[in-house]
């Protein structure tokens, strides 16, 4: 998927053409900017993080698997009467599924951060675009989807009309 670099000089300039972006239906990817722009941060729109899901679905199979397992080894597998009480006493056994079961959660929240942060790669595509190296310090960046592959002339002008210093496309 192609994508659009486009450099910005201020942070009106990059806020007013996102906006102008938006308006006429090309989604924006990324913004890359030295600061934090709250108008920029709704119009490029807040991704959902997606790691309770994978944590708590793994958190409590894990914990229920490991709960069956002691009930099944203590009734099942090795039954030991010791003084009388019932094989299935269930106060002993859910300590250690609640231990192993925080620590499946904890393992599939960074498995599944890793894979929503595109980990790990070495090196975003946006970094191969010229300059870029100065959206630390006082550049502004938009990411735009083209969304068709070489009829970029209408963005392009849109994009220089509302203020970009330069559009480099690069491979997203």
């Amino acid at each position: 998927m192609k994508a659009l670099v486009v450099e910005f000089p201020s942070a009106p300039s990059v806020t007013k053409a996102a906006e102008q972006v938006r308006a006429r239906g090309y989604p924006l990817l990324d913004a890359v900017t030295p600061y934090p722009l709250e108008p920029l941060l709704r119009l490029v729109g807040k991704r959902p993080a997606g790691v309770r899901t994978p944590m708590a679905v793994a958190g409590f199979s894990v914990a229920i698997a490991f709960y069956v397992l002691q009930y099944w080894t203590a009734v099942y597998a090795y039954p030991v009467n010791s003084g009388g009480r019932p094989l299935n006493s269930w106060p002993v056994f859910p300590l250690v599924p609640f231990e192993v079961g925080v620590l499946a959660a904890a393992v599939a929240g960074f498995a599944a951060f890793l894979v929503r942060c595109g980990l790990p790669r070495l090196n975003h595509p946006f970094f191969a675009a010229p300059n870029t190296a100065r959206a630390t310090q006082d550049r502004f960046y938009l990411l735009v989807d083209p969304l068709e592959d070489g009829k970029t002339a209408p963005l392009m002008a849109l994009l220089f009309d509302a203020g970009a210093l330069s559009v480099c496309e690069t491979e997203g």
